[in-house]
């Protein structure tokens, strides 16, 4: 791994979520591989260091330390090229066990609480008394023993025992023991238990579906690539370095991250909390300086919403003294069209500022007429072209028209001329989930044979009031939100309702006509503004990802620097 080179464009590649644990992987899987560290021919090549191993099992078993191991095959076809002075053998060809015991007196337990996997150590093992022995307390381990944890074993709870624990320590029968007789490094074991490549073996050869595990004797059988021991010092010390340069990378990037994050959150605070004395600065301040603060979609979508609750308080936009006051339009919309009243007098309005020109009123003042669609029989099949279909719910809980989610009613039934769907209609669904409930969109095309289901209601909205403001207080404002989830009914959280009344008595802060359109144009061009960013979110992550697989191809393969300037770009 060429350090210099990750620290050249790593400002680059560190935004890629998930580029340390890619990084802490290439690592592994280059270790493994003997492309870490450089080979040395005075090193004791891997073939004979295993004739040592066999004669340290052969003579541990004639003092009676281990039991004689089974014979077991040669790797017959290599999983990949290793150096020559490297061998493959088998996991157990090179490792034994201890053998097993019944605790009689306090012990230290080692079970996966007591692993810290990140690390690589034992940790917090527990003291216990041998009559609390847990019936799996009963393997026998010693300090410079790698643990492998059998049971669901893609958790990789791989840890070296690096102290002499007093009481003498017991692991579960979860774990595989494995002493490398002092032939083969502890660290070197956990590095390529821990690797890519072993994870796939283990993968491939586990059982079990809901549980998998995988059993001694097809973990003896694990392929292990094999180094001289001197080489497998030099790894290990060479992938400590690499993981502590990936730790404090990490640690550059989550304070950076923390310090982006307190940034943003303060601004976005003094928008959603304003001071009326600087909240002009404050806005313009937010809106010139968040798309630069903004690396994440979640704060992209903080965004969004922080523009949608100002738009609803007249925050967005500036307020135009010659613009006709909404006490004015309501007079008009009075004289002018029979509202539909609500019944839903109770709730009281919001407790928030609005400007003086604007009012508050329930959504039934700005409607002339309501209706609901029907629920006739319907088939489960794909609705054919020149057969009629009724809306489903969600045709109208995503905020845009999705015409396409209907079923289609049983052949030959006459169409209900009161629930077809028209261009310009809006929709409001009266059932879903408590987040989704009450959802509003504005059908811009003409469907074709759509009706209406009985679990969505149309609104017939005031010309003197602009559809897309009604639709953004609807959507998106959070006093709306709030007070469709008090007034649902139902008991399951899946599938709320909501009456026409409780529709129609939604409160609904109403600008002057003029500004209620100045507000739709500033929210939609912001909101394009929010969908270039997580365009360029996208583009940026491609880009970032592309130089990050040149890096870690550069481990393996010769990269130039015009290859690694052109990805970076």
């Amino acid at each position: 791994m060429n350090a210099e080179r990750l620290l050249q464009y790593y400002e680059t590649i560190a935004e890629v979520p998930d580029a340390m644990t890619q990084l802490r992987r290439f690592v592994l899987d280059l270790a493994v591989r003997g492309k870490l560290v450089p080979q040395d021919r005075e090193d004791e090549p891997a073939a004979e260091l295993l004739v040592r191993i066999a004669e340290e099992k052969a003579r541990l078993v004639q003092a009676g330390e281990i039991r004689k191991p089974k014979a077991l095959p040669a790797v017959d076809r290599a999983p990949f090229d290793l150096p020559p002075c490297w061998c493959w053998t088998r996991v157990r060809e090179i490792t034994s066990d201890r053998g097993q015991e019944i605790p009689e007196s306090a012990f230290t337990y080692i079970d996966v609480t007591a692993i810290n996997k990140e690390v690589g150590v034992v940790a917090e093992p527990k003291v216990l008394e041998a009559i609390d022995a847990p019936s799996r307390a009963r393997k026998l381990a010693m300090k410079g023993d790698v643990i492998y944890s059998c049971v669901r074993p893609y958790l990789l709870n791989v840890a070296v025992i690096e102290t002499d624990f007093e009481p003498k320590p017991i692991a579960s029968t979860a774990f595989a023991i494995l002493n490398g007789h002092g032939l083969v490094m502890p660290r070197y074991i956990w590095i390529v238990l821990r690797s890519p490549f072993m994870v796939k073996c283990v993968e491939e050869t586990q059982r079990g579906l809901a549980y998998p595990a995988i059993n001694d004797g097809d973990f003896a059988l694990l392929p292990f690539p094999l180094p001289p021991l001197a080489e497998q010092h030099r790894i290990v010390a060479k992938v400590d370095e690499l993981m502590a340069l990936c730790d404090q990378l990490e640690a550059a990037r989550t304070a950076r991250e923390a310090t982006r994050d307190r940034l943003a959150a303060a601004s976005l605070a003094r928008l959603n909390t304003p001071d009326p004395e600087t909240f002009t600065d404050d806005a313009h301040f937010a809106l010139d300086t968040l798309p630069a603060l903004t690396a994440r979609p979640d704060q992209i979508k903080q965004l969004r919403q922080t523009v949608l609750n100002l738009a609803v308080r007249g925050k967005l936009v500036p307020q135009d003294p010659k613009d006709e006051p909404a006490e004015e339009l309501l007079k008009r919309i009075d004289e002018e069209l029979p509202a539909e009243k609500s019944n839903r007098t109770t709730h009281v309005f919001p407790s928030l500022d609005i400007p003086a020109s604007w009012r508050w009123i329930r959504l039934g003042k700005l409607v002339s007429f309501s209706d609901a669609g029907w629920s006739p029989k319907t088939e489960d099949f794909p609705r054919q072209a020149d057969e009629w279909g009724v809306l489903k719910v969600s045709a109208v809980s995503w905020d845009t028209f999705r015409p396409w989610e209907n079923k289609q009613v049983l052949p030959g039934t006459k169409p209900r001329q009161q629930a077809v769907v028209k261009r310009g209609d809006f929709l409001i669904s009266r059932a879903n989930t408590a987040q989704l409930i009450a959802r509003a969109v504005i059908v811009t095309e003409e469907p074709i044979k759509l009706m209406m289901s009985d679990k969505i209601v149309r609104l017939l909205l005031s010309e003197h009031c602009c559809d897309r403001y009604v639709w953004i207080v609807n959507n998106y404002a959070d006093f709306a939100r709030e007070y469709y989830i008090i007034h649902a009914s139902g008991v399951s959280p899946s599938m709320k309702n909501v009456s026409r009344d409780v529709i129609l008595g939604l409160p609904l802060p109403l600008p002057p006509l003029a500004e209620q359109h100045r507000i739709v144009a500033r929210v939609d061009e912001l909101m394009a503004v929010c969908d270039q960013l997580e365009a360029s979110l996208t583009a940026a992550d491609d880009t970032r990802r592309k130089l990050l697989d040149a890096l870690l191809a550069d481990a393996l393969t010769s990269v130039n620097a015009e290859q690694l300037q052109e990805a970076a770009e």
